[in-house]
C-alpha cells in the first residue's frame, strides 16, 4: 500500500454514483459508494487532486482513528489518547464540526465540544499551553462522525464546502450551489459535444460548470485555498505539480455556451462570475426572455439544463409561468434536450410535456424532481416513431 490511506468525499443526495465514477476516473482505487458519501483509497497527492478537480464533492475528509464508545466519558478519553502534536501545535487554531446518528448521542454540538475540550486539555497538560478554537479561518479542521457506537475523527482536508469555487462573488435571489449545477449537468449527460443553452441562467452558475466540464477544467482551480495547505505536512511544491498537470488536460471546446436572463441585475451578476471564472470566451450571455426567444437552427442539436424560479422566493404565478416553459419548448425549440430541476410539483405538472426521466434531488433541503423533455423535430408522427 505504501502511503496509501483511505478517504471519504462527502456529496449530496443521488449523487454518489457520479462521484465515484469521477474517482475512478482521475485513479481513486479502492472505490466503494456510501449514503451521501463515497470512500477511497489514495495518496497525499491524490487528496490534493481530489480536493482540486472532483465536482460532486462536498468535503474530502482523512480519517484518522476509529473506535466505539457508548458514552461521553469514552469518548473524552479516546480523544485524549492521541496524538495531537503529529497533526497541530499548540500556537494554532482548530474548529470541529460533528455529525450523530446514534441512540447513545443526541447533540452534536455537545459532542463537538467534548472532543475540542479533549485536545485543549491534551496540549494543556503536556505542553502548559493549548490551540485556541477559530470558526471561520482555523489551522486544522477536525470532523467527528458517529454512527451507533462507533467514532471515526478526521482531518478535514478541505475546508469551506468544496461548492464554495471561487469564481461566484455575486449571486441572485435563490441560486443555486455550484456541486448541485456540476451534478445535473453530468446528471444530464452533458459533455460538451453540442451548443448548450441556460434559459433562467440567474448569476451564471449552470453555464459557468457546464464550460468547465466541455473543457475539463478543475472545479475548484479558482478557490483561493484549501484547509490542506495549513497542515504540518503540506507539500507544496507536489500541490502546484497537481495543479500544472491537472490544467495539461483541459480541452478545446467548439461548440457555444448561451445563457439568458431577463432581469438586468442577474445578467449583470452572471458577466462578473463568468469574468471571475476566466470563462468568457467559452459563454455567451444575454439579457433576454426566454418565452420571447426560439432556436436558431432548427435542426441542430441543443443542450439545455435550467433552474427556474420554484415560487418559493419570487412572487410569480407559477401555474402560468411553467405552462410558458412548455409552450416555449414545444413551439420554439425542437431537437433540444432539455432539463430542469423545480421543487414546484404543482407547478411542474402545468408544464404540459411528458418528461422521459424523473429523478429526486435535494436543492438545500428543499426535495426537488429533475426533469427531462425530449422535444422532437418534424411532423407528429415522426415524434410518435422517435418515441416509440
Amino acid at each position: 500500500m505504501g502511503n496509501n490511506f483511505k478517504m471519504v468525499a462527502k456529496t449530496m443526495h443521488s449523487f454518489e454514483p457520479l462521484l465515484a465514477k469521477e474517482l475512478k476516473d482521475l485513479g481513486a482505487m479502492d472505490v466503494q459508494e456510501g449514503v451521501r458519501n463515497v470512500s477511497f483509497v489514495g495518496d497525499t497527492g491524490f487528496m490534493y487532486k481530489a480536493n482540486l478537480c472532483l465536482r460532486t464533492a462536498i468535503k474530502i475528509l482523512k480519517p484518522i482513528k476509529s473506535f466505539r464508545i457508548k458514552n461521553e466519558k469514552e469518548l473524552y478519553d479516546a480523544v485524549y489518547q492521541m496524538p495531537w502534536h503529529l497533526y497541530m501545535r499548540h500556537d494554532q487554531s482548530l474548529s470541529i464540526d460533528a455529525t450523530v446518528h446514534s441512540d447513545y448521542f443526541k447533540h452534536s454540538k455537545f459532542i463537538a465540544l467534548k472532543t475540542k475540550d479533549a485536545i485543549v486539555d491534551k496540549f494543556r497538560n503536556t505542553e502548559g499551553r493549548r490551540p485556541s478554537v477559530d470558526l471561520k479561518h482555523p489551522d486544522l479542521r477536525i470532523n467527528v462522525h458517529i454512527q451507533y457506537s462507533e467514532c471515526t475523527i478526521s482531518l478535514d482536508s478541505s475546508g469551506q464546502s468544496l461548492h464554495q469555487r471561487g469564481y461566484r462573488t455575486a449571486t441572485n435571489i435563490a441560486p443555486i450551489n455550484e456541486v448541485l449545477a456540476a451534478g445535473m449537468l453530468l446528471l444530464s449527460g452533458w459533455d460538451g459535444q453540442c451548443d448548450f443553452l441556460d434559459p433562467m441562467c440567474g448569476s451564471g452558475t449552470i453555464p459557468i460548470e457546464a464550460a468547465m466540464i466541455a473543457c475539463n477544467i478543475p472545479a475548484n482551480i479558482n478557490r483561493p485555498e484549501f484547509a490542506f495547505e495549513k497542515w504540518e505536512d503540506y507539500d507544496m511544491d507536489l500541490f502546484e505539480k497537481i495543479m500544472e498537470s491537472s490544467l495539461k488536460k483541459t480541452r478545446e471546446f467548439h461548440h457555444k455556451i448561451v445563457g439568458y436572463d431577463k432581469a438586468p441585475s442577474a445578467f449583470r451578476k452572471a458577466k462578473d462570475n463568468v469574468r471571475n471564472a476566466n470563462l468568457s470566451e467559452y459563454i455567451t450571455l444575454e439579457n433576454k426572455n426566454f418565452f420571447e426567444t426560439k432556436k436558431e437552427d432548427e435542426d441542430s442539436k441543443l443542450h439545455m439544463v435550467f433552474n427556474p424560479p420554484y415560487g418559493e422566493r419570487l412572487d410569480i404565478d407559477m401555474e402560468s409561468f411553467y405552462g410558458d416553459i412548455g409552450t416555449t419548448l414545444k413551439h420554439g425549440y425542437p431537437n433540444t434536450n432539455a432539463w430542469m430541476i423545480t421543487s414546484n410539483m404543482e407547478a411542474l405538472k402545468q408544464v404540459g410535456l411528458r418528461p422521459s426521466r424523473k429523478i429526486k434531488l435535494f436543492n438545500g433541503k428543499l426535495e426537488s424532481r429533475l426533469v427531462k423533455y425530449e422535444m422532437y423535430a418534424g411532423s407528429k408522427k415522426a415524434k410518435k416513431n422517435q418515441i416509440t
